[in-house]
């Protein structure tokens, strides 16, 4: 006799307590509401206070629970402080979801040293930092955990007009972070997954597009994605239902490239 429901699948969040870097706008901002309405503890990080202020007011007049924490994602001592006061206030966090990114927008051959950190550090290296300071606490607590890193198709796909090779290379490294983590914290019960999502409208998706003009047009469906389109994929990860599933990349693209 099986000891799971049929289906084995829920919505409820509960139980869980939900840190969502980069929260402020887009896709991080539809990731925050979405795991509040499941009953999620939601912590919305990012550099702009007073853009996470919004975000937790609505959170809370829809009945949910949200603590805005100011957070820059190049400096380490600003990550671990984030998470002492998150603990402070909410308990340990269960569920990251590592959505902080920017653009280098770029020709490899003329970025400055400054963007170069900038990208590696906000794309790469506060991210792999964070994951690892959660799971130091995940595991002195023995607590089972969810991570949901978001990378990019470009991780996989570029081309000689997008002026983003390092943006490629740094979602190309979370995306094997993610397979690496996923395997050493699998003793842990620590899942590690990753979303590398197609062109979504977003406010850098905004900067592309006066960039490069309407890339939709090349698309089969000739459109962008919305944000809430991610929104079944983002809750199979974090709930119970995904048990089994760990360093898996789920592409979400709307059919946009080639494979």
């Amino acid at each position: 006799m099986s000891d799971f429901p049929t289906p084995n699948f829920s919505l409820d969040l509960s139980d869980q307590i939900a840190l969502i870097t980069g929260s402020s706008s887009g896709l991080g901002r539809r990731f925050a509401k979405t795991l509040a309405a499941c009953g999620a503890k939601v912590v919305v990080t990012g550099r702009r206070l007073e853009k996470l202020n919004e975000v937790a007011g609505e959170i809370r007049a829809d009945g949910g629970i949200c603590e805005p924490v100011q957070l820059d994602m190049t400096s380490r001592e600003s990550i671990r402080a984030m998470l002492t006061t998150v603990e402070e206030k909410l308990g340990t966090v269960t569920t990251l979801v590592n959505n902080a990114g920017i653009p280098d927008a770029q020709r490899a051959t003329k970025m400055s040293d400054t963007l170069i950190d900038n990208v590696f550090d906000t794309n790469l290296v506060g991210p792999y930092i964070l994951s690892c300071e959660v799971a130091r606490r995940l595991i002195e607590k023995k607590l089972p955990g969810r991570m949901v890193n978001i990378s990019s198709i470009a991780a996989f796909n570029t081309n000689p007009g997008s002026a983003a090779a390092l943006y490629s290379i740094t979602k190309a490294g979370i995306v094997r972070m993610t397979e690496a983590l996923a395997v050493e914290w699998a003793a842990f019960n620590i899942n590690v997954n990753c979303i590398a999502p197609g062109a979504f409208s977003s406010e850098m998706m905004d900067g592309m597009l006066e960039r490069m003009g309407d890339i939709t047009k090349g698309f089969p469906r000739k459109r962008l994605g919305q944000p809430a389109q991610m929104d079944s994929t983002l809750l199979f990860l974090v709930s119970p239902s995904s048990e089994c599933v760990t360093g898996t990349i789920i592409k979400i693209d709307d059919g946009q490239g080639g494979r």
